[in-house]
């Protein structure tokens, strides 16, 4: 298996994108898969996880709960899959992010990155 920095950047970039477009799915009722998005250095991709944590951040509760029920059509060439907002969410867009997150963890561990599982799973939330 051949295993680049240029693989993980395409995670990385694949992580930005349902970042916001799931969002943006939501939103419009509409997504298919990204074009081609453009490499990126270091310097690049930390300027794109920004962009990403600063629309997250616009969000509000109301805005994401109004859309409950509301249906979001995933389009790729003639495939056609119908989603409940929710369901698109759950079943769909938070398992991919989880899936390139864990794979790019992967790629950085195996190239010699210092990272535990305690660096994958961050901070804990204990009950006060």
């Amino acid at each position: 298996m051949l295993c680049s920095i240029r693989h993980l950047q395409g995670c990385l970039r694949f992580l930005v994108y349902h970042s916001v477009n799931a969002i943006e799915a939501i939103r419009s009722g509409l997504i298919g898969l990204p074009g081609e998005r453009p490499l990126h250095d270091y310097a690049g991709l930390q300027g794109l996880v920004n962009d990403a944590r600063s629309a997250l951040r616009k969000l509000t509760s109301e805005e994401i709960n109004a859309r409950e029920g509301a249906d979001v059509l995933f389009k790729v060439g003639d495939s056609e899959r119908l989603f409940t907002a929710e369901g698109f969410l759950m079943s769909f867009s938070l398992p991919n992010f989880h899936f390139h997150a864990t794979t790019a963890y992967d790629i950085l561990r195996m190239k010699g990155a210092p990272l535990g599982k305690r660096d994958y799973m961050g901070a804990l939330r204990l009950k006060a």
